[in-house]
């Protein structure tokens, strides 16, 4: 499904059930989640009061993937969250996230496109390419709720000498990447 400018609409009617305008048909969570994984914003309303139940129904689909242990929140970073909503920290812990999962989002590009141009001995080893795809398809997979070309090149599209990144470097640019994010939170 290609990304579209305008936010998906999901009308939610007094039974419950969920209404795909741009199709005209009902949908269920895990569709919603796949619209999402696929690049699109999705913004879900109650269609007699008007009220935006966006964020209800996210967190609903977070909880139902952490019940069935596809887990990606581990338990302290869960209880953080449950202590900002108590403390002076909730205004800054919105801001704190969008920027930590933007940096990630920029990593994770960056590190693709390295991954991308530099050239690699190993490319001419039997197997390679089909070892290249599975890392590909791996990241895809992890990766999957991120928006359209975070993640490079398709496995189909992919240089046959593509190489892993420099460690050293990457690792000093997510720390300089973090010594900023760090900047940002002290002046909030």
């Amino acid at each position: 499904m290609a990304a579209s400018t305008a936010p998906l609409l999901i009308k939610r009617y007094a039974s419950r059930r969920l209404y795909n305008t741009e199709t005209s048909d009902y949908v269920t969570l895990e569709d919603i989640a796949r619209f999402i994984r696929d690049g699109r914003e999705v913004r879900i309303v109650d269609l007699k009061s008007g009220d935006d139940l966006t964020r209800q129904y996210l967190l609903q689909i977070i909880a139902e993937h952490e019940s069935r242990g596809e887990s990606v929140l581990p338990l302290d970073v869960l209880t953080d969250l449950v202590r900002s909503y108590t403390t002076n920290a909730q205004s800054v812990v919105p801001q704190f996230l969008a920027a930590s999962f933007e940096m990630l989002r920029e990593g994770q590009s960056k590190l693709m496109e390295n991954m991308a141009s530099m050239p690699n001995p190993m490319a001419k080893m039997p197997g390679f390419d089909a070892l290249q795809r599975q890392q590909q398809m791996f990241l895809k997979a992890m990766m999957g709720g991120w928006p359209a070309g975070a993640l490079g090149p398709q496995p189909d599209q992919t240089e046959s000498d593509a190489a892993p990144p420099d460690d050293a470097r990457d690792m000093a640019e997510i720390r300089r990447q973090l010594a900023e994010l760090q900047k940002r939170v002290s002046k909030l």
